[in-house]
């Protein structure tokens, strides 16, 4: 590997390229991205192959599917801290390298324990260290000017890749078997590790470069040591301060929004009212392509609107589009609820650009990124709890307006939380900026 360290003055400055490195830095972000969040599809596809081939029960491959969620979202902060410590581009090379392995042990399995080694224990670490985190550390150090656009793409690649590239895994299932599908999630992960290599790199300073948007040399951060400790102690840290739970709370409706209620129960849901399962995964799709539009925009306003007010405005509406499904859902796919696709893709990841920016402005640029990868976790804890507890409504009541309703309220609850997030005044920018 080369030598990340070297003096910039001995490096060529590439600022004045046609296209600044940082862009092709976060275009590679984007398609490692967008293959993680591939993978997050699997559980939708791979169930029921599993259950009719070796007559496993539901709950031993949930058990493996479940670890997989839980560590794609508790691996967070600890990749943010290891970024930290070993670099960008090592960290994403041994996670696509988790990735392709547990895929392999998955593909060639035989018995229970090695789906919870390869897709729960393997992938679930692989892909956690990939996702929303990696696209907040690349949008800090790469970007001074164009944050929040940057985090809005590269936070919505996830999600584009999990609901847009689903029928295409499920595609590749019926075709060729399940088998087929696990190998071409860590067929992806080989494919990129060569560009990773190429095109990614820690920070401007290793290539004589400013962050984009930067007047001056941004020095590169001296390397943390002990990345757990740091992230155990950011979190330590950051717990006695109000604001840390506002955000974890409002973050966990999110979670629980999205994630636990929309790609665990639509689709059944859907099919409960006579809507085909086709139809309903189209929506989904339809979701995840207006995500990065959303999201996106939602980046673009975060450079230039309070964050806080976004996120007011943004759980609001996410409420209203769920107090108002039950009686758009029907066998048919018509207008309304095509609108609603469109307004509830557009607000899905909105969230989570206004949220890095608070994380930055509250916690400072070094730590923010890994209060944000706890953040994910908390995200991740909201979305698991809100699958199970969407199930036991759907039992309990017998359908699932119950289910819409509760997340409904639970997303207004959320923006009167943000009402009390304001940023604060600007401080001088700092990369060693402490908790505040």
């Amino acid at each position: 590997m080369p030598n990340d360290i070297a003096a910039p003055e001995h490096r060529a400055d590439d600022r004045r390229a046609p296209i600044h490195r940082a862009w092709w830095i976060a275009a590679v972000a984007a398609v490692v991205i967008v293959m993680t969040g591939w993978s997050t599809g699997v559980p939708n596809t791979l169930t029921e192959p599993l259950l009719d081939e070796f007559g496993w029960s539901r709950g031993l491959v949930g058990t493996a599917f479940a670890l997989n969620i839980a560590l794609y979202g508790v691996t967070a902060p600890f990749a943010a801290a290891a970024m930290d410590r070993f670099g960008i581009r090592r960290v994403v090379l041994s996670a696509l390298t988790l990735m392709a392995v547990g895929s392999g042990v998955t593909a060639l399995m035989s018995a229970p324990w090695q789906l919870i080694l390869g897709w729960g224990l393997l992938v679930g670490l692989g892909s956690g260290s990939l996702a929303l985190t990696f696209g907040a550390v690349v949008a800090e150090r790469w970007f001074h000017t164009r944050r929040g656009l940057v985090s809005g793409v590269l936070t919505s690649s996830s999600m584009f890749g999990g609901m847009v590239l689903m029928p295409l895994l499920a595609w590749i299932m019926h075709q060729h078997g399940w088998r087929a599908g696990v190998l071409a999630i860590g067929a992806g992960a080989l494919v990129l590790a060569p560009l990773v290599r190429l095109v990614l790199r820690d920070h401007p300073a290793t290539v004589g470069a400013r962050p984009y948007g930067a007047t001056a040399f941004v020095p590169a951060p001296p390397r943390e040591r002990g990345s757990l400790r740091r992230a155990l102690g950011v979190l330590r840290d950051a717990v006695g301060h109000r604001r840390f739970w506002l955000l974890a709370l409002t973050f966990g409706v999110c979670g629980a929004s999205t994630n636990g209620i929309m790609m665990t129960h639509f689709v059944p849901a859907a099919g409960e009212v006579g809507m085909p399962a086709v139809a309903a995964a189209s929506l989904l799709a339809a979701m995840g392509v207006f995500n990065v539009v959303g999201a996106a925009g939602s980046g673009w306003l975060t450079d230039r609107v309070d964050p806080a007010v976004l996120l007011v405005g943004y759980y609001g509406a996410r409420a209203g589009t769920l107090l108002v499904l039950p009686p758009l859902l029907g066998p048919d796919i018509g207008p309304l609820i095509m609108a609603f696709a469109v307004v509830y893709g557009l607000l899905d990841l909105a969230t989570v650009p206004p949220t890095i920016a608070l994380c930055r402005a509250h916690f400072g640029h070094a730590n923010g990124p890994i209060v944000f990868g706890w953040l994910s976790a908390v995200h991740a804890v909201g979305a698991a709890m809100a699958a199970y507890l969407g199930s036991l409504g759907r039992e309990l009541s017998g359908g699932y307006d119950l289910v819409w309703y509760a997340s409904g309220v639970l997303c207004l609850v959320a923006a009167v939380l943000a009402v009390r997030l304001r940023e604060p005044r600007p401080r001088p920018e700092s990369t060693t900026a402490p908790l505040r």
